[in-house]
C-alpha cells in the first residue's frame, strides 16, 4: 500500500509540473531583453536624428519634435511590457489546479479503481510471504475475537486456516462462521473437507451431514460431488459412488488431468463392485479383505500387517519453496491407478521424514495395503493441503514397490505446474 501511494503522489507530482510549467516558468529574462532591444533601436533613431541635425538636413523644430515622439513611444513600449509581464503568473489558476487535479485522482480511483487491492495485497497475482501470512490472519483472529458475530470474518479466518493447513483451527472458525455459509455450497463442502482430515479421513457423521448441505445449496459443485462419491464409496455403496462420479465427469473438460484422474478412480470403483457381485452372498458380507481378495490382481489373502516405509528427503532446490504450514502427503496407489489406497498426511517441518503406510491409512475399507502384491508410492508437499494436486504442489518421482518394503526414499524435488 506504501508504495502505491508514494507511487501514485509522484505520478500527481509530474503531470502537475507539466501543466503549471507555462505559469511558473520565469519571463524575466525574455522581457529584459526586449526593453533592451527597444531601447537600443530608440537610441540609434535618437543618434540618427542628432547626425541629422548636426549635418542641416535636419531643421531644430522637426528634430525637437521627432525627439519627442520616440521618448513617447518607447515609454508606451516599456509600459506594455509590464502589464504583459503580469498576465504570465495567474495565481488563482494555480492554486486551482493543484488542489483540484490531485481530488479529481482520488475520487476516480475510488470510483472506477480497486481500492479493496491496497489492503488484500491485490489478490493472488501477488502473492505474500508466509510470514506476512501468518501476521494477516493472526490480526484477523484477534479481532474476530472481540467480533464474535462478523459470521463473514469467521468464513475467512476459516479459509485461510484451511490454506495453511491448520486443519483443526479451520473447523472451528467455520463453526464460527454459521448461517453465512448455510447456502455456500464451496465453503460448505471445505468444511467437510477439513472436518474429515480431522477425523483421521473418515467422512460419515458430520463431515457427511456438510456434504449433503452442500449438495443442496447447489448440486454441481464439483468439490461437494467428489466427497460425496468417496463417503458412498467408505460405506461399500458403490452404485451411488459411481453414478455421483460419472455425473461429475460430465462436467469436466475432456483429456484435462481432473477427467483423467477422475475417470481412474471410476474404473477402479467398478473392477471393486463387479468382484463384489460375483462374490456368493455369504463372502459378499464377509468383510473387505475378502472382497479385496476375489478382486483381479490381488493376492489370495491379505497378509496381515503388511506395510510399506522409509523416508521422504528434500531436494535442496526446492528448499525454499516448502512453505511453513505446509502439508506433507505421502500417498499408495495400486499400480496404473489414481485411487489412493492408503495416504499419510503430516506437516512438513523436517526432513528426512518417516513413513509408514499400513491399512490404518487407508481410504477406502474395501482397499487396503494389505490386499496388494505391490504398490506406487509418491510424496507431495501441498500448500492447501488439498487431496487434489494443485500447481505448485512440490512431488516426487513414483516409486512402484512391493508390500512389506521397508527403507523407500523418495525425493522431493519438482513443482507442479
Amino acid at each position: 500500500m506504501t508504495v502505491f501511494v508514494i507511487a501514485a503522489l509522484v505520478a500527481v507530482l509530474l503531470v502537475l509540473a507539466l501543466l503549471l510549467r507555462p505559469f511558473l516558468r520565469t519571463t524575466a529574462s525574455a522581457q529584459t531583453s526586449q526593453r533592451q532591444l527597444n531601447a537600443a533601436i530608440y537610441r540609434e533613431q535618437i543618434a540618427k536624428l542628432e547626425q541629422d541635425l548636426a549635418e542641416g538636413s535636419l531643421a531644430q523644430a522637426d528634430y525637437a519634435q521627432a525627439r519627442t515622439e520616440l521618448q513617447r513611444r518607447a515609454l508606451d513600449d516599456t509600459s506594455e511590457q509590464d502589464a504583459t509581464a503580469r498576465l504570465h503568473a495567474p495565481k488563482r489558476t494555480v492554486v486551482a489546479l493543484a488542489l483540484v487535479l490531485p481530488l479529481v485522482a482520488v475520487g476516480l480511483y475510488l470510483l472506477i479503481g480497486s481500492p479493496a487491492a491496497l489492503s488484500s495485497g491485490g489478490g493472488s497475482a501477488h502473492m505474500q510471504n508466509p510470514q506476512d501470512m501468518e501476521r494477516l490472519v493472526a490480526g484477523l483472529a484477534k479481532k474476530l475475537e472481540s467480533e464474535p458475530d462478523n459470521l463473514k470474518g469467521w468464513a475467512m479466518l476459516a479459509r485461510s486456516y484451511k490454506v495453511m493447513g491448520r486443519s483443526q483451527e479451520a473447523e472451528k472458525a467455520f463453526e464460527r462462521a454459521g448461517s453465512f455459509i448455510d447456502n455456500d455450497a464451496s465453503m460448505l463442502a471445505n468444511y467437510a473437507d477439513v472436518a474429515a482430515a480431522n477425523a483421521g479421513g473418515r467422512l460419515a457423521g458430520k463431515p457427511a451431514q456438510l456434504i449433503a448441505k452442500a449438495l443442496q445449496a447447489d448440486p454441481s459443485n464439483a468439490m461437494a460431488q467428489w466427497l460425496a462419491g468417496t463417503a458412498a464409496l467408505e460405506v461399500r455403496d458403490y452404485a451411488r459412488a459411481l453414478a455421483i462420479w460419472q455425473r461429475l465427469l460430465t462436467q469436466m473438460e475432456p483429456g484435462s488431468e481432473d477427467a483423467r484422474m477422475l475417470q481412474g478412480a471410476i474404473e477402479d470403483v467398478r473392477s471393486k463392485s463387479g468382484a463384489v457381485a460375483a462374490l456368493p452372498p455369504a463372502a459378499a458380507g464377509a468383510g473387505p479383505r475378502i472382497a479385496a481378495a476375489a478382486s483381479p490382481g490381488a493376492p489370495a489373502a491379505a497378509t496381515a500387517g503388511a506395510s510399506v516405509s522409509g523416508t521422504v528427503e528434500l531436494d535442496a532446490s526446492m528448499k525454499a519453496r516448502a512453505e511453513p504450514g505446509a502439508t506433507l502427503m505421502v500417498i499408495a496407489r495400486l499400480p496404473g491407478t489414481r485411487m489412493p489406497l492408503a495416504v499419510l498426511r503430516v506437516p512438513a517441518s523436517q526432513f528426512p521424514a518417516k513413513f509408514t503406510l499400513d491399512d490404518s491409512l487407508a481410504m477406502n475399507p474395501q482397499a487396503l495395503i494389505s490386499t496388494a502384491r505391490e504398490v506406487e508410492l509418491e510424496a507431495r508437499i501441498s500448500k492447501s493441503g488439498q487431496a487434489k494436486p494443485e500447481p505448485g504442489d512440490l512431488y516426487s518421482a513414483a516409486q512402484t514397490v512391493k508390500v512389506g518394503a521397508k527403507g523407500v526414499a523418495l525425493r522431493v524435488g519438482q513443482v507442479r505446474q
